[in-house]
C-alpha cells in the first residue's frame, strides 16, 4: 500500500524563497499542469516530465509514457527503490524504472503536494539545475487546490538505527517536528567535515532547497566507467578540484554540501508516503542508509503509528495530542 500525507511549509516567490506561517492540513493537489525538460544526470538522455492534478488518497504515482503497456506505472515507495547508487531509482514488478526522483520528491514534500501524476517520457526525471530549485517555482505558479479530506502522518514511537562502518543513521520519537541532523565528512578540505541541522516543519528550508548535487573532480573517471553521470555538467552539479570549486559561480550557500544531502534525505524519506514526526541524525549517510532505514522501522509495527490530523487548517505550532487520531 501507498500512503502520502501533506504540511505546508514554503512559498518560492521567483527566484526568493519565503516561509509560510501556516500549515494547511488537508491533501493537496496541483491546479495547472507543470511541465519541465532537461537531461537525466546519469542517463545523459533528455526528458519530459509532465505532473498533473490527482484526486485525493491516490498518493504520487509516476508513469512511463514511452512504455506503452498496462505497466508502466511506478510508485515511489521505499519498497519499491531498486538502486541507491548516487541516486534513487524506483521500479515496478516488470522492472519498469525511474531514476533519481530525489529532488522531485524533495520538492513535493517541502511544497506539501500530496496527489500528483508524474508522467515522464523516458527513464529518469530531468536533473535540471542539480537542486530542487526549479521544480519548486514552477510547482507554485501552477497553483494548488486542496481537498477536503485530512493529511495522515507517522509517528515513529521506538528508535531505529543503522550503522555501515563509520556512517551510521538513526530515526527517534519526536513529539511535533521532523528534525533531521546531517554530518559530512571529506578528506577534501574545502569540503571538509560540516554538520547542519534543521525542523523541517518550521524553518526556513530555502538554502536546503537551493542546494546542488556535487562530485570530486578525481571521481569523474570513475563514476562515468560505471555507466553515471553522462549528463553530468558545472550547469547542473558543483564540482571540487582540490580546493578550487570549478563552477564559477562558486557556492550557493555555505553549507551547500551538507545542505543538499538533507535535501536529498528528505526526498527519500517522502518514499515513506507520509509525513513524519520523528528526529534523524545521520553521520556520512545517503540514499542507501536512508531506504535501508526505512526498511527497518516499517519492518515491525510497534515502531509507528499512522495517525489523522482532524482540523482543517492549523498553525503548526498549535498542533497538539488531542487533535490527533491514531488510523494504525
Amino acid at each position: 500500500m501507498y500512503f502520502t500525507v501533506t504540511i505546508v511549509v514554503f512559498n518560492f516567490i521567483a527566484s526568493d524563497i519565503t516561509r509560510l506561517s501556516v500549515s494547511l492540513l488537508n491533501q493537496k493537489t496541483i491546479k495547472n499542469n507543470v511541465n519541465f525538460h532537461g537531461v537525466g544526470l546519469h542517463s545523459g538522455k533528455l526528458t519530459n516530465v509532465c505532473l498533473k492534478k490527482s484526486p485525493p488518497d491516490t498518493g504520487i504515482i509516476f508513469k512511463r509514457l514511452d512504455i506503452k503497456k498496462k505497466d508502466n506505472i511506478v510508485y515511489p515507495n521505499f519498497l519499491n527503490v531498486s538502486n541507491t547508487s548516487l541516486n534513487t531509482t524506483i521500479s515496478n514488478s516488470q522492472g519498469v524504472k525511474v531514476s533519481t526522483i530525489e529532488h522531485l520528491m524533495g520538492a513535493l514534500f517541502g511544497l506539501g503536494i500530496d496527489n500528483v501524476l508524474v508522467e515522464i517520457d523516458n527513464e529518469e526525471v530531468p536533473i535540471l539545475d542539480g537542486s530542487s530549485k526549479e521544480f519548486i517555482e514552477k510547482i507554485l505558479l501552477a497553483g494548488f487546490e486542496i481537498s477536503n479530506k485530512p493529511i495522515k502522518i507517522i509517528k515513529v514511537n521506538k528508535k531505529v538505527e543503522l550503522k555501515k562502518g563509520d556512517k551510521f543513521i538513526s530515526i527517534e520519537p519526536s513529539k511535533l517536528s521532523l528534525d533531521i541532523d546531517f554530518e559530512l565528512k571529506y578528506k577534501n578540505s574545502l569540503i571538509g567535515n560540516q554538520r547542519n541541522k534543521i525542523n523541517v516543519y518550521e524553518d526556513d528550508l530555502k538554502e536546503i532547497f537551493e542546494s546542488r548535487t556535487f562530485c570530486l573532480y578525481e571521481d569523474i573517471e570513475q563514476i562515468k566507467k560505471n555507466g553515471l553521470a553522462k549528463g553530468g555538467s558545472l550547469e547542473n552539479a558543483i564540482v571540487v578540484k582540490n580546493d578550487i570549486i570549478l563552477n564559477s559561480e562558486g557556492l550557493r550557500n555555505t553549507l551547500e554540501f551538507v545542505n543538499h544531502k538533507i535535501l536529498d534525505c528528505i526526498g527519500d524519506l517522502y518514499t515513506s508516503g507520509y509525513r513524519m514526526l520523528a528526529s534523524v541524525k545521520c553521520s556520512q549517510g545517503g540514499h542507501y542508509l536512508t531506504n535501508k532505514l526505512l526498511r527497518e522501522l516499517f519492518k515491525n509495527k510497534e515502531n509507528f503509528s499512522i495517525i489523522e490530523i482532524q482540523e482543517r487548517n492549523l498553525p503548526h505550532t498549535l498542533i497538539n495530542r488531542s487533535l490527533l487520531r491514531s488510523i494504525a
